[in-house]
């Protein structure tokens, strides 16, 4: 099918970006990989009036530190996986930048643009939940940091505003000793995930700072097991604690049985992969 038709606009600086979007409202969609919302206007499950592309706004494609890791909105998932500073000091992210689609994908598809579409099957979204990720969001008036634990909503539904644009996704200092990866359970490579698990580890000595851990198509939205990143807290990762906070994740999950396995083994495999990061983790501390 082909969309239908509509205007299309190529703002080359944010502030006319926005004044288009404060013009157009509920009728236009910001466009900056495609690589959901084309699907969708193809399909003619969207059908906007405006198509406002960011893509030659200047100031939206860098990955940097400033106290902070900032991915602008138009950071690619290939510049993710490509990145040393992602590689040496967010291994959550690092491991996931690989698994997302196929190459085609992830050289277009931005992480931000990831997060907006709130997809219960996107990686990103369980990534940024695990490493305590905000995002920033600008109208024409005033910007706002939202956590992305409270930016997503439920499927496909943000608290993004019609007249607001997501400029970059901001995590916090993962501090010097740190652990994380991202496990995924899909039919084929470059599926979505039947089931994906992230977690991100800060350690003080032999126990655990802070921990993160979300959790990918095991719900109406990507889920943050927050009792156990607060069982792990504080505590070192003997036998008994992974076996606990594996089951606390597993509690958390709310999958449904579908083609790609029933409820109870979708649980499981949440069970399955916090075990096994967590032992990970575990044993590059008594290396």
């Amino acid at each position: 099918m082909f969309p239908r038709s509509f205007d299309y606009l190529a703002p080359e600086s944010l502030d006319d970006a926005l004044s288009m979007l404060a013009e157009h409202g509920e009728d236009a969609k910001v466009l900056a990989g495609g690589q959901s919302l084309i699907p969708l206007m193809k399909l003619r499950f969207a059908a906007p009036d405006y198509i406002i592309d960011i893509n030659r706004i200047t100031g939206l494609g860098s990955v940097h530190e400033n106290g902070s890791l900032s991915v602008g909105a138009l950071v690619r998932t290939h510049d993710i996986e490509r990145s040393e500073l992602i590689r040496r000091r967010y291994p959550a992210m690092a491991a996931a930048a690989p698994l997302i689609s196929d190459p085609l994908v992830r050289n277009l598809g931005t992480v931000v643009g990831s997060l907006c579409h709130a997809d219960p099957q996107g990686d990103w979204a369980s990534v940024m939940l695990a490493m305590n990720a905000d995002i920033v969001c600008r109208n024409g008036a005033a910007e706002r940091r939202i956590p992305v634990s409270e930016f997503v909503q439920g499927p496909f539904t943000t608290t993004l505003d019609p007249t607001e644009i997501a400029t970059e996704v901001d995590i916090p200092d993962p501090g010097a000793d740190t652990f994380g990866t991202y496990m995924k359970l899909e039919r084929k490579v470059g599926d979505f995930a039947s089931v994906g698990v992230a977690v991100h580890l800060s350690f003080d000595g032999r126990k655990v700072e802070r921990a993160g851990i979300g959790l990918t198509a095991v719900g109406p939205a990507n889920i943050k097991a927050t009792e156990a990143e607060q069982l792990l807290a504080g505590a070192e990762l003997d036998g008994g604690t992974i076996a606990r906070a594996a089951d606390l994740c597993a509690e958390a999950a709310d999958p449904h049985s579908d083609l790609r396995g029933s409820a109870d083994y979708k649980r499981a495999m949440v069970r399955v992969f916090v075990s096994r990061a967590l032992n990970a983790a575990a044993a590059g501390k008594a290396a």
